[in-house]
């Protein structure tokens, strides 16, 4: 009988530690598939639609080329609906995922709603694709264009501004609506 009680209170003890570590930090990584229930005990969910390669690193087994696919995926416009959707993006069985499903949420994000706006990137649009953009003038895109063209790629969000010599509020505007 003491066996049992003390290995249930070092049981109690280990998952108390494990609910602090993931209440402290919401971005730690889970260990086990035991740390995922723990997880979802808590309140902890990825958003599937939403989810960076930190997010999907966080599930144990999730490699990082996996997480890039997933949200490469995302980026160009791909909802997952389903664990099934997961699975078959990543040429696993859906099973793989199941262990998983307490923490996955799958939100449905439209992408014509102006509260989830079309992302466009600058390092690939052409012309047309940039007047699309809110906030860009035509001689704003040709600028854009004839930059990327003489310099190269923008790294991100501070490189192009910094290169455009573009105001601070006029990014916080724009920056809804690119991608990298």
């Amino acid at each position: 009988m003491g066996y049992i009680s003390m290995g249930w209170q070092q049981f109690n003890f280990k998952r108390r530690a494990i609910q602090a570590r993931l209440t402290r930090d919401p971005f730690a990584r889970l260990r086990s598939l035991s740390e995922v229930a723990i997880a979802a005990e808590c309140g902890i969910q990825i958003d599937v639609n939403q989810a960076t390669v930190d997010d999907w690193l966080r599930l144990p087994g999730l490699s990082i080329h996996q997480a890039r696919s997933l949200v490469e995926l995302t980026q160009m416009g791909v909802q997952f609906l389903s664990l099934e959707d997961l699975a078959a993006a990543l040429g696993l069985s859906s099973q793989a995922f199941q262990p998983f499903a307490p923490i996955l949420a799958f939100n449905y994000y439209d992408p014509e709603s102006a509260l989830s706006p079309r992302k466009i990137n600058l390092n690939t649009a052409n012309l047309r694709q940039l007047q699309q953009i809110p906030y860009l003038n035509p001689a704003l895109c040709q600028t854009i264009l004839q930059n990327r063209q003489h310099q190269g790629p923008y790294r991100n969000l501070a490189h192009f501004q910094q290169r455009l010599n573009l105001d601070s509020d006029f990014i916080s505007q724009l920056m809804h609506y690119l991608q990298w």
